[in-house]
């Protein structure tokens, strides 16, 4: 199944806090009492449930592809709350919440259902209402859950909203006063919110999605007969409290449709943020009401309600951000307690792209070539990465790279640069991929499939790898007319381009040559490429004037070059994107004249020590890098016997207080020091698209925005 784009629902998760706030805070109440009884009781209402369904709705996604543990997502709101209630612990003792009547019953009760300050119920709920759903659904089915979920909701409405109506019925009143001695609200996780998380699943199970204007019809419609129900309810006057409406559930379900329809991007930042303003505004609002006294401007920031809604929130969603920072920074040390890991600075690739933007023509675009799992740093964040950079077309190796990056909801063109085998045309097509024409029998192949197919037409121009033969003008042209191809480009392959030898550059130049003698041929016939692509990396950095639509690019986006020695035309200060880190789990006192590792291709002159590290040939070090060093402590340090499968040995005698954990870096820059892949790769005998490509899956990758 492609990925699914649920942007709307969390750019909704920003309007919801927003909306939470203005619950708390009245924005209109200096306007007008009725325009802030209509946002405030009436529109803000979706807020709540809105979080209570996209609750459901993720734990059902997640259990579908076996991602979701209901022991960590108790833990999680667990921690969550506890956090929340030392939060307003100072606010509950300045209110004298510790001084009232019956305290343990009243902190048992607010603790399991009310929340211990007046927003915090949403916690609970949470817990409760996923608790019930779990054990329902286990025992009666999703139909009779959700049957049994909507009774209990309509009790909790007579309850809270219609409380009036009721209240005067003896033995209604006695149930519904044990009830407020046990609950306190009806509006709780047994009342209020299994109905809205199953709203959501419901939604998630469903899978079709509404037609979009089916869903903003029924939306619009069940809102009207909410602001006529909530209208009704005040104007009666029989509200205990006004937080549940009977149209809230169809608004609800209408409105989530409407959200689920967007095809917008997804953002996982605001998935955490509004959480965080929903737990911190009623700080800011005692934070902002004691500046407004200190200051002597409580007339302007107080009293006027839309200001002191307005620097509420922003007082609230700046904290928030700065707690999500601090967080997220936090959880990248925390990464870095494992065993070996890579570092990916996402900043150096924007400068990096930026920067080979620059020397390029204006209307020519860089192709992201994130093939090989992005030369082994990750090739959906990467790409998505590109592509908030304006990145929209993408070049990979194989049909399951492209796919894997349609799956993650990588947009644009997907440049198929290899061969995919006939039996999976199907997938070209459902994937919405480009596939590199190898030659004109691969190209009848294609068009033999019997239904349209996207593609770019290699020219071979002198590699003598893929591609059909610039000299056979007849089968490109033929390739042209076949019915059920649609080219949107042509590309060659420059073999010797790295190279500023005189030899090497006609060879280049020669290849340039028979690629447009090609293009004009096609054109003298009737046929025109929309795009056209030479240069890869060192293209651009040898031959940045060629007026081309695109420029693949590789691993000068990963700022490096192949190899240390090589020399470009164009000097680009590019920035080395990816680190290689591991941990000491040893330190050994060694005697003169000790081998070490296998073969005892290592022998001790003099006592000194030895150092393990945790990374070895399976996470991609080359293991004939006996050569080679590593840092620690900001020095390097050289590596001693055979480099093994998951561990290397160094000789750390010179350096001081190493020990246990401590982290080494095999690959980037610490303190000014550095050791550059572009050395590894010489000193294993190879180059930097091969050995950061073979960078092992065992290393997990920390990203650095």
């Amino acid at each position: 199944m492609v990925k699914r784009e649920y942007g709307g629902i969390d750019y909704f998760r920003v309007i919801a806090a927003i909306l939470v706030v203005a619950i708390h805070t009245s924005p209109l109440s200096s306007v007008s009492m009725t325009a802030d009884f209509f946002l405030t009781r009436i529109i803000a209402r979706v807020a709540v449930p809105f979080f209570f369904m996209v609750t459901g709705f993720f734990i059902f996604s997640k259990q579908e592809k076996k991602q979701f543990s209901y022991s960590d997502f108790f833990v999680k709101i667990g921690k969550i709350y506890s956090i929340s209630i030392v939060l307003y612990l100072p606010l509950n003792i300045y209110t004298g919440y510790f001084k009232g009547y019956n305290l343990f019953g009243n902190i048992v009760k607010d603790l399991v259902f009310n929340g211990t300050f007046y927003h915090l119920w949403y916690l609970p709920g949470i817990i409760l209402g996923v608790g019930m759903a779990l054990v329902l659904l286990k025992f009666f089915g999703f139909k009779n859950t959700f049957l049994i979920s909507l009774i209990l909701y309509i009790v909790g409405v007579f309850g809270d909203s219609y409380y009036g109506f009721i209240e005067n019925l003896p033995v209604v009143n006695r149930f519904y006063h044990l009830l407020f001695q046990l609950f306190g609200y009806t509006r709780n996780g047994i009342f209020f919110s299994p109905i809205f998380i199953l709203l959501g699943m419901l939604i998630f199970k469903r899978k079709e999605k509404l037609p979009f204007k089916l869903a903003i019809t029924g939306f619009v419609c069940s809102l009207g007969l909410m602001f006529l129900e909530g209208w009704l309810i005040h104007v009666l006057m029989v509200a205990r409290h006004d937080s549940m409406y009977f149209s809230l559930i169809p608004v609800m379900y209408f409105m989530f449709q409407v959200l689920f329809s967007l095809n917008i991007k997804n953002k996982k930042s605001l998935r955490a943020i509004p959480l965080y303003v929903y737990i911190i505004h009623p700080w800011s609002i005692v934070l902002v009401r004691g500046i407004g006294k200190v200051l002597s401007i409580e007339k302007q920031l107080i009293e006027n309600s839309l200001i002191h809604f307005i620097v509420v929130l922003v007082v609230s969603f700046v904290t928030a951000y700065l707690v999500y920072i601090f967080l997220k920074k936090k959880r990248l040390k925390n990464y870095k307690k494992g065993r070996a890991w890579c570092e990916v600075n996402l900043s150096n690739l924007r400068h990096n792209y930026q920067a080979l933007k620059n020397v390029l023509p204006q209307d020519c675009d860089i192709m992201g070539v994130v093939k090989a799992d992005a030369y082994g740093h990750g090739d959906v964040l990467i790409a998505s990465a590109l592509q908030k950079e304006g990145v929209q077309n993408f070049a990979v190796a194989s049909l399951r790279e492209g796919i894997k990056l349609r799956k993650k909801g990588i947009k644009g063109k997907i440049l198929i640069l290899g061969y995919t085998y006939p039996k999976e045309f199907n997938k070209l097509k459902k994937y919405n991929l480009i596939q590199t024409v190898v030659d004109c029998q691969y190209a009848k192949a294609l068009n033999d499939y019997g239904k349209r197919i996207k593609v770019h037409i290699k020219i071979d121009t002198g590699m003598n790898r893929l591609g059909e033969d610039f000299a056979n003008t007849e089968e490109i042209i033929k390739i042209f007319k076949f019915s059920n191809l649609e080219v949107e480009g042509m590309y060659t392959h420059l073999c010797v381009s790295d190279s500023l030898l005189d030899k090497d550059i006609l060879f280049s130049l020669d290849q340039m040559g028979r690629f447009y003698n090609v293009i004009e041929t096609l054109k003298t016939a009737g046929h025109s490429p929309k795009n056209i692509h030479i240069q890869s990396s060192y293209g651009v950095l040898n031959y940045p004037e060629l007026h081309c639509q695109y420029a693949r690019v590789g691993i000068a986006l990963y700022g490096m070059l192949s190899s240390e020695s090589d020399q470009t035309r164009v000097k680009i200060a590019l920035k080395p994107v990816l680190s290689v880190k591991a941990r000491v789990s040893i330190v050994k006192e060694i005697k003169a004249n000790k081998n070490i590792g296998y073969g005892g291709q290592f022998t001790t002159k003099e006592s000194g020590k030895i150092a393990t590290l945790t990374i070895g040939y399976a996470d991609g070090i080359p293991r004939n890098l006996t050569d080679g060093k590593v840092m620690i402590k900001g020095k390097q340090v050289p590596i001693v016997g055979s480099i093994c499968m998951d561990q290397i040995t160094i000789d750390v005698t010179n350096i001081a207080g190493v020990q246990q954990g401590d982290v080494v870096t095999l690959i980037g820059q610490v303190n000014g020091e550095k050791i550059t892949g572009e050395e590894v790769a010489r000193k294993a005998g190879t180059i930097t698209n091969e050995l950061f490509s073979r960078l092992g899956s065992r290393l997990e990758r920390v990203y650095h925005y």
